[in-house]
């Protein structure tokens, strides 16, 4: 079971501001009004006395089955992933592609319009039945990243969005990848970035009488992901971290109350009641994006 404590977090949100400004990145007043902001959130009484919550650890085909009908509403993280890698597809050819962990088919669709012939692989029946009705032309398949149903040299493209961070290792599924991408094809992934997920970036998967539960996720550094792609023989085209908010003004301090509001709003309703801090320890990426290429034979 996982622990979390919303007097935890916060005050976790302030270490990071304050580390910043040790490094350098604030001025005293910025420092001074966090070890205010540290002294009333040790005083409040509502925080010292709440008990914290037991979060179970879940399964993704739970967490995504539970997602799935709502997953195409508005998500921050695609606002971050979809631009360049629509970039990055927008200079391949059109030709077979595979959507690896399709989930509703966003890319699927994307690449259909783009003239590919589309395969689309989730774990989520669920998924893969909103990714069908989204791109009735496209093949859709049930099976898992680390064996994929397809045969070596089937497709010139994959894409893989957002999934990477739910496998504990990455070098089985690239070198999966690599078998299905014929020579000289494009692997183009993104997922959520190390940073964010540390931030508690995390998808629920609720217990079976509504629990709170968090789907088993990893934080891969882009080390990891070089280490599991260059031995697979894929070559680094381009890697991309966006989402950092280094450019946006500090916002103003909130009122004294802290409400913490119910866990299944955790972390976001927490990062609202600490907006300096918040903003000084949000100066990070939100997605990392890569564009593999597999040697040529």
């Amino acid at each position: 079971m996982i622990y979390q404590h919303p007097l935890a977090y916060l005050l976790g949100i302030e270490g990071v501001a304050l580390l910043r400004g040790w490094a350098g990145d604030h001025d005293r007043e910025f420092i001074e009004a966090r070890l205010a902001e540290v002294r009333r959130l040790l005083a409040d009484e509502g925080l010292a006395n709440h008990g914290g919550v037991l979060v179970g650890r879940g399964e993704a085909q739970t967490g995504y089955r539970q997602w799935a009908a709502s997953y195409d509403e508005p998500n921050g993280l695609f606002a971050f992933d979809e631009p360049i890698v629509h970039e990055i597809l927008d200079a391949l050819p059109a030709g077979a592609a595979l959507d690896a962990a399709c989930g509703t088919g966003r890319y699927s669709a994307y690449l259909a319009e783009r003239g590919h012939q589309v395969i689309g692989v989730d774990g989520s029946p669920e998924m893969l039945e909103h990714a069908r009705a989204k791109v009735p032309q496209g093949e859709f398949l049930l099976g898992d990243l680390r064996k994929l149903p397809l045969p070596e040299n089937a497709v010139d493209t994959v894409v893989c969005g957002l999934a990477l961070s739910h496998t504990p290792e990455l070098a089985p599924v690239l070198a999966e990848f690599a078998r299905v991408l014929r020579p000289g094809g494009h692997l183009v992934i993104s997922d959520a970035h190390h940073e964010l997920i540390f931030r508690g970036s995390v998808v629920r998967a609720l217990g079976p009488a509504g629990e709170p539960g968090l789907v088993a996720t990893y934080r891969h550094t882009p080390g990891d992901f070089l280490r599991a792609a260059l031995p697979a023989g894929l070559q680094v085209r381009r890697c991309e971290e966006p989402g950092a908010y280094a450019d946006r003004p500090a916002p103003s301090p909130v009122g004294p109350a802290f409400e913490v509001g119910a866990w299944q709003d955790w972390p976001w309703s927490l990062m609202e009641l600490l907006p300096e801090a918040n903003w000084s320890a949000g100066h990070t990426p939100a997605t990392i994006i890569w564009h593999f290429q597999l040697a040529a034979a």
